[in-house]
């Protein structure tokens, strides 16, 4: 009997852990939609459309009417109800980490997703109460996409792969390690989102008209410092080209069979092309909102990709006591 009850029990808890891996998916595809619908509102300069926070005009944000969602409001709005929601996701799978898991690592680091999400909402008030500023605005971008990585993470932590240990490749290159290639390109694509906020932000996107070249040359006069980083902007983009190229090249060369790394390098790299041709036509459809949305959102998948093979890189090649 006390066999059964331990195999019970063992079961009880693997559905668990299954079931926390899943929510935790979950909130990261959501927050993956949120980065979509946050390109919507500054994509249509809809970032005043409501001008009070937290309520909607006067309205509690939950309550206010669909009937005046129009125009910018739609976006804006909608905007605080997804991020309500993921919000709400958050603080559920803080608290399900907080009860259910026995690593007080991880436990922390799902209180640290809670911590991110709240500051993130307190920005976007920020942001409303003091009419956009640029260094509000930028912050605001910016920890989402930290948040984003969080969830990833809290995926990826949670989930069966993770508990019942990875397999150990052995990495023989004599170059640099391979976690410290795919750290590298995750840092570059972290610093490129970066400049790319900038760009919105400082209302540089259409600073160079044109494209492949700029202002019908290969490096343009800086007559202002939206051009500036616009053109920046575009060096960071082949920046990030490379040392995605670099990185796959590299797990093509030494890791080829090793599925849970050739995985996320593929799909990083079909993005990357994704996101060359969806900055192009932001040109030239004068940023279409929608294709700027997807061009941010794309951002954001590679961002994602990139950070997952780094931590399944560190996991499997470099692998350390302390998380186990």
């Amino acid at each position: 009997m006390s066999r059964n009850a331990s195999v019970a029990g063992s079961l009880h808890e693997e559905g668990e852990n299954v079931g926390l891996h899943r929510f935790a998916l979950f909130t990261a595809c959501s927050t993956a939609f949120l980065i979509f619908v946050g390109g919507m509102v500054t994509s249509h300069q809809a970032g005043l459309s409501v001008p009070d926070w937290p309520t909607s005009y006067g309205w509690n944000m939950f309550t206010f009417p669909p009937s005046k969602w129009v125009g910018g409001i739609f976006y804006e709005h909608g905007h605080r109800l997804v991020a309500s929601f993921v919000g709400f996701l958050t603080v559920i799978l803080a608290s399900w980490a907080w009860l259910r898991e026995s690593r007080l690592w991880l436990r922390l680091l799902s209180l640290g997703a809670l911590v991110a999400v709240i500051t993130q909402g307190i920005l976007g008030g920020l942001t409303v109460k003091y009419l956009l500023p640029t260094s509000i605005s930028m912050t605001h971008a910016c920890l989402a996409q930290t948040f984003f990585c969080l969830t990833i993470a809290l995926a990826f932590f949670t989930s069966p792969t993770w508990k019942h240990g990875l397999p150990r490749v052995h990495d023989r290159h004599k170059g640099l390690a391979l976690p410290t290639v795919c750290a590298l390109t995750t840092c570059a694509v972290y610093l490129q989102l970066l400049l790319g906020a900038w760009m919105r932000h400082t209302q540089s996107g259409l600073a160079i008209p044109d494209f492949p070249l700029a202002f019908g040359r290969i490096i343009p006069a800086f007559a202002n410092y939206h051009v500036a980083i616009h053109f920046a902007h575009r060096v960071g983009a082949l920046v990030v080209t490379a040392a995605i190229i670099w990185t796959f090249s590299r797990l093509v060369r030494t890791h080829r069979k090793d599925r849970l790394l050739i995985g996320p390098a593929a799909v990083m790299l079909v993005l990357l092309c994704i996101q060359l041709t969806l900055g192009a036509f932001t040109i030239w459809t004068e940023k279409s909102p929608f294709i700027t949305s997807m061009h941010v959102a794309t951002g954001a998948l590679i961002l994602g990709a990139s950070f997952l093979l780094t931590l399944r890189a560190f996991s499997m090649v470099v692998r350390e006591k302390a998380w186990q």
